[in-house]
């Protein structure tokens, strides 16, 4: 007995028309900006990356059209444009908020507490992995690592840090976002949209005044191994609790040293 395509929920429908093109006067501005991306590479599809940022800056997600300027502007098939889009999680497939909330889920932010963070924002925004509130500000997505697990649990909004979170704090850094307040990463630059952080990795510069000097740096729970490696003493706390500044003194043991 054989079964049909429909029974297995495949479906045999007409396939999808070629992706509209851009409007005249935008195809004219991202041509500029490709070309300036594509001459820092020596092979034009080594720029598939940065344009894949570029469009999704565009937009705010990589669309169709998106994928069929890259292949158009590097000499690519749309399948090779596309095999790159859909591997890479930065690349969004569908439209997202201005703030990309993204909670760490792996082994230690989630024993420390990321899994309920997650729970809490999910039931207080009234959304699902990868959904988007309906005022278009804020997406909510699990991730596997922010690469910080000496600040664990850790959140990213835009891929800047918000270290040591808690389910209580996490809820009111996305309804700050909500409302337009300013909101300053624990390390790091402070706050841009979505589509302007998706220019600054398509490597453009970020012409925000001072955000550069802002930007994040590794924080002393990360430094601590070099800095004995380097023969210094370790701070009296690694982790320091939340709202007060790390202490950067001396060792509790070598304190008592000292005292004796």
């Amino acid at each position: 007995m054989t079964t049909s395509s429909s029974e297995h929920g495949v479906s045999l429908g007409m396939p999808e028309p070629p992706a509209p093109a851009y409007p005249d006067d935008v195809r004219e501005r991202l041509e500029a900006d490709a070309r300036e991306v594509i001459a820092r590479y020596p092979d034009s599809r080594s720029a598939l990356l940065p344009l894949l940022h570029l469009v999704q800056a565009e937009e705010g997600h990589v669309t169709r059209t998106g994928m069929r300027f890259c292949a158009e502007t590097l000499g690519l098939t749309t399948a090779e444009v596309t095999a790159v889009a859909t591997f890479y999680t930065m690349y969004r497939r569908r439209p997202s908020g201005d703030y990309q909330v993204g909670v760490c889920t792996n082994t230690l932010c989630a024993v420390m507490g990321g899994d309920a963070i997650f729970e809490t924002l999910q039931e207080h925004l009234g959304v699902g992995n990868g959904e988007t509130t309906d005022d278009g500000r804020v997406t909510l997505e699990h991730i596997e690592c922010n690469a910080a697990c000496d600040f664990a649990p850790v959140v990213m909004v835009n891929w800047e840090f918000f270290d040591n979170q808690t389910p209580a704090s996490a809820r009111d850094l996305v309804d700050d976002l909500r409302a337009g307040r300013p909101v300053q990463p624990t390390r790091g630059a402070r706050l841009c949209t979505f589509k302007e952080t998706a220019r600054i990795l398509a490597g453009f510069p970020d012409e925000r005044p001072g955000a550069v000097e802002e930007g994040g740096s590794a924080g002393p729970a990360s430094l601590v191994g070099l800095r004995l490696a380097k023969g210094e003493p370790a701070p009296a706390r690694v982790v320091h609790p939340r709202g007060q500044e790390p202490q950067d003194g001396p060792s509790s043991r070598q304190a008592e040293e000292e005292g004796e």
